[in-house]
């Protein structure tokens, strides 16, 4: 599924752009002008990466200061173990546009037992 973000005009070097999208997607755009899409959603526990502190190709959880790389999504030390799912990125027309993966979340315990009782994550 491809989802539209935003237009890459609206997305500053440095910032980022939560989707609501069900899990969350964060949308990153790096000091060097990459442009990055990663589950919202913190492995550990739920916190939004996007709230969270971009460094280079790194975010930092808000939370637990566990860190993320955009390229590959892997957790660099605990309290995150699992990485998060990575996003395809396509720009067209000035259009940030997210490839959502088909592979499955790794959400975080809290976000997990509230699908499984039909709670909002």
């Amino acid at each position: 599924m491809v989802i539209p973000a935003c237009r890459l005009d609206d997305l500053p070097r440095g910032e980022s752009h939560r989707l609501e999208t069900d899990p969350p997607v964060a949308v990153f755009h790096t000091e060097d002008g990459e442009i990055y899409a990663i589950d919202d959603t913190c492995t550990h526990q739920d916190a939004s990466l996007a709230d969270g502190w971009l460094e280079g190709c790194w975010v930092e959880c808000p939370l637990h200061a566990s860190k993320f790389d955009l390229r590959t999504g892997g957790a660099d030390a605990p309290p995150a173990r699992l990485p998060v799912r990575t996003h395809e990125v396509v720009i067209e027309d000035g259009v940030i546009h997210v490839v959502l993966s088909d592979a499955p979340p790794n959400l975080p315990p809290s976000c997990t037992a509230a699908r499984l009782i039909g709670g909002s994550a």
